[in-house]
């Protein structure tokens, strides 16, 4: 588990409805922080269904609250990560986030 905060962007770059990438400085997990009516939520960069990275292309649809892989249509809900269809079944990892001296932060808290 990483204790260190990871800064991903100035909160001035991360409007609602918009996403950015950083990698945990510690662990090395990818990780996408996105910005839904201006809540912050970070999930592990990584599809549950296979090896390949949600920010890859993948629409995060903010009506609905989700992102999609583009590699295969799995989609995971953005505020808990939990698989919402086929072919993942599985959740992606859900990180906390927060706002601090003007930026955002993140951190893989996993054990």
């Amino acid at each position: 588990m990483s204790e260190t905060w990871t800064f991903v962007c100035p909160t001035g770059e991360l409007l609602p409805g918009e996403m950015r990438t950083t990698f945990d400085e510690v662990t090395g997990t990818p990780i996408i922080v996105l910005n839904l009516d201006g809540d912050l939520y970070a999930l592990e960069d990584q599809c549950s269904h296979e090896d390949f990275g949600l920010s890859g292309g993948g629409e995060f649809d903010t009506g609905a609250g989700t992102i999609e892989c583009v590699l295969h249509g799995a989609k995971f809900d953005v505020r808990d990560g939990r698989a919402l269809c086929a072919p993942a079944y599985e959740p992606v990892a859900k990180f906390p986030t927060k706002v601090e001296h003007g930026g955002v932060w993140t951190r893989d808290d996993r054990d």
